[in-house]
């Protein structure tokens, strides 16, 4: 093959490796960029194919050289939360968030970040409801249908994903366990990978709070955490509490349902809602 053809399929190639990091990243300009120097170059091979003679070569590539994963230090604070809980699977305090994200993404992410972040969100909301894909929202507490405003959540989960009864800490706390668990399972598992010492230490703490979750301990040995182990002894503990978690939390939704969309998302005032127990 001829050199002009070896030198276009190696610039679409590399193109395209770029296009996928940008788009991970979240980094749509930079995606947009790279794709008009992808359909540039793609039209100058078809062009080579159809007639044989040489084209003018395409402009040169500006793919940048910061590696793929240095990509997550460019987003948003709102994005690496996103990252995290979705990862988590349940409402999640700021420190929790945090520390997936440190174990897990790259880029950095403070508690103080996630102060006004809710708020933020409320107001984006307020000034042009649904036009975000998601927003970070409050947990909305069982009896009153009020914000907990500790806790982290994400619009696009269901109803009784948001919201917390007397149980729903334990059954969330053994939720994040096994998904923490499975994704240091994922990294350990991966091909030339392996899981970093913020997650190690995450899932450690998970651990020593869940029964039968620890290593046996072995004299003059290191004690190693073992996922399966972890993911076994979480799930057997859930088993106990999520019918019952389950039960309120539907009951919760089904008259979160009647409120309007931003008070299902943001809370419910007090005084608009009457407490369960005086319903019965």
């Amino acid at each position: 093959m001829s050199d002009p053809l070896d030198a276009l399929e190696h610039s679409i190639s590399t193109l395209r490796r770029a296009i996928r990091d940008a788009s991970a990243a979240g980094d749509s300009e930079r995606a947009g960029e790279l794709r008009a120097q992808l359909r540039r170059a793609e039209r100058a091979w078809d062009a080579l194919i159809d007639t044989g003679e040489p084209v003018p070569a395409p402009p040169p590539r500006t793919v940048p050289d910061t590696p793929p994963a240095a990509f997550g230090s460019q987003l948003p604070a709102r994005e690496h939360v996103h990252r995290a809980l979705m990862l988590l699977g349940t409402p999640a305090a700021p420190k929790l968030i945090v520390g997936v994200h440190e174990a897990f993404f790259p880029g950095e992410l403070s508690a103080s970040k996630l102060s006004s972040l809710r708020r933020d969100e409320a107001r984006s909301y307020q000034s042009s409801p649904g036009a975000r894909p998601y927003y970070l929202c409050s947990a909305l507490a069982h009896d009153l249908l009020t914000p907990v405003r500790a806790l982290l959540t994400i619009s696009t989960w269901p109803l009784e994903q948001r919201i917390i009864g007397p149980l729903s800490p334990r059954v969330d706390f053994l939720t994040g366990a096994i998904r923490i668990a499975e994704a240091v399972h994922a990294a350990e598992t991966s091909a030339g990978g392996e899981p970093s010492a913020a997650a190690l230490r995450l899932l450690w703490r998970f651990a020593a709070n869940i029964p039968e979750a620890m290593p046996s301990s072995t004299p003059g040995q290191e004690s190693v955490l073992d996922t399966q182990l972890v993911i076994d002894a979480a799930r057997t503990e859930l088993a106990v509490h999520l019918d019952a978690d389950h039960a309120v939390r539907s009951e919760a939704s089904r008259r979160a349902r009647a409120l309007d969309e931003a008070k299902q998302l943001f809370g419910a005032p007090p005084q608009n809602v009457t407490p369960l127990r005086a319903r019965a």
